[in-house]
């Protein structure tokens, strides 16, 4: 029988602008290395950020509902100048939280 998999938890925010800031800076070096620098990149970590940052002030600390926060939100984004769209931005937000937990993006280990 397979079991589910257990939720993944971030630990309360103290400094939710600095986490905040960290996530713009690390996205957006994400963003860049990807595929090629744009200028919409610092936008889109900008958004990004805003939208974690006001999820953790509200008490969110469960990564799978701050990922479909920024999923659903960033849809009214206009991607149309970046290879990028919202779910791309999610899941990089995701790998970028699981990483500075210690947490294996792979097999969540």
């Amino acid at each position: 029988m397979t079991q589910a998999i257990p939720p993944i938890t971030l630990p309360p925010s103290e400094n939710p602008y600095l986490e905040g800031k960290w996530l713009q800076e690390r996205l957006l070096r994400w963003l860049d290395a990807e595929f090629i620098p744009e200028t919409v990149n610092h936008k889109i970590a900008q958004r990004a950020a805003q939208i974690f940052v006001r999820q953790r002030m509200e008490g969110e600390n469960d990564l799978g509902s701050l990922v479909i926060a920024i999923v659903t939100e960033m849809q009214a984004f206009d991607f149309s100048k970046s290879f990028y769209g919202e779910f791309a931005i999610a899941n990089a937000v995701s790998d970028l939280l699981l990483e500075s937990l210690g947490i294996d993006k792979c097999c969540g280990q």
